[in-house]
């Protein structure tokens, strides 16, 4: 997700620090965002996709929980 998410601002040829500024959170912050660590704060992570228009994409993640729906399946037999 790191990576996509670095590509994406790289294709909006904006500069990490215009996204930190713009998102409200260090340029040390966005640089573990865009390394895709998983200690960053969900609330970081959604700042920077709505600076890349993004926003909507933080809906898809686990939208298509092939998994989960299988069990709820096996639950309700």
């Amino acid at each position: 997700m790191g990576e996509n998410i670095k590509l994406a601002r790289k294709r909006r040829k904006l500069t990490a620090i215009q996204v930190a500024e713009r998102a409200g959170i260090s340029r040390s912050t966005l640089s573990l965002i865009e390394k895709g660590e998983s200690s960053v704060a969900m609330g970081a992570y959604f700042n920077v996709l709505r600076v890349l228009g993004l926003q909507d994409d933080i809906f898809k993640l686990a939208a298509n929980d092939e998994f989960g729906s299988k069990l709820q399946d096996i639950e309700l037999l």
